[in-house]
């Protein structure tokens, strides 16, 4: 199995790659885009990237690429998150700190309170900047274990994320629905396409009247004008489960688009 993942070599994609699956092989892009659309090119059986992290949020790049493109989420994995400060040099010579900017703003309270006057460099990936740390003594990368281990670079401070509780959700992104497991997930975008009291209520009624619990509710905009939006749900159980099937057929009706982006066997 080919498993495209956000690179380079050390980066948290690639730990929630080896969680889900220790015997792929994996090829790593440069950014979410790529990793993504490397599906489509049909380079890889599957790509693994981040969607939301429990600090900062939903990651509104891969929230799009999942309504733009014909794709099926097929599984889901969750890392828990631990951020190092990492330089080949000493904490005196650093001069730039780089790394994705999800990592920066987990980091924030720690970048104000030791390096308030040091330029904050964002890059494509934790694991790129502790690649581009490697080659000089002054630049300092906010990356994983794993990365300083690549890298050869010196653990300068552990545990550096504003809050200790930090965990990253990754989906698993294929061409298939996986067969029900009895502990499932399923994910939507519906559009509501008319604004109107009560409108978003009608469906979430739907999923109440059938005991269906939503673990997330979220909104986007449909780039199409302002106050325009779609809404991303999670909800528990599998698309073939005979009460989610029908409560479907049921919302379908009511809005402007509903979106089937996958069933597939939860994390948790």
């Amino acid at each position: 199995m080919i498993i495209g993942i956000l690179g380079p070599e050390g980066s948290y994609t690639e730990k929630a790659a080896k969680h889900w699956n220790k015997m792929g092989d994996l090829h790593y892009y440069d950014d979410i885009q790529d990793t993504v659309e490397a599906v489509l090119r049909n380079e890889v059986d599957y790509s693994i990237v981040p969607v939301e992290n429990s600090l900062e949020g939903s990651i509104p790049l891969t929230l799009d690429l999942l309504m733009e493109h014909q794709l099926k989420i097929a599984g889901e994995v969750i890392i828990q998150i631990s951020h190092c400060l990492l330089s080949k040099g000493r904490l005196s010579d650093i001069k730039v700190i780089m790394s994705h900017p999800q990592a920066l703003s987990q980091c924030r309270k720690f970048i104000k309170m030791h390096f308030r006057n040091t330029e904050v460099r964002p890059v494509l990936s934790t694991s790129l900047a502790a690649k581009l740390a490697s080659g000089s003594n002054d630049i300092a990368a906010i990356a994983s274990v794993e990365s300083a281990q690549s890298y050869g670079l010196e653990i300068l401070e552990e545990n550096i994320q504003d809050i200790n509780e930090n965990y990253t959700r990754f989906i698993v992104v294929g061409k298939e629905t996986p067969h029900p497991t009895g502990n499932d997930k399923t994910s939507i975008i519906i559009y509501l396409q008319k604004n109107r009291p009560g409108a978003l209520f009608e469906i979430l009624e739907e999923f109440a009247n059938k005991n269906i619990d939503l673990t997330k509710i979220e909104s986007r905009p449909t780039k199409k004008f302002l106050g325009d939006y779609l809404f991303h749900i999670d909800l528990k159980g599998h698309i073939e489960d005979r009460h989610i099937k029908e409560t479907l057929e049921k919302i379908k009706d009511k809005v402007g688009m509903l979106k089937i982006l996958g069933s597939y066997p939860a994390a948790l």
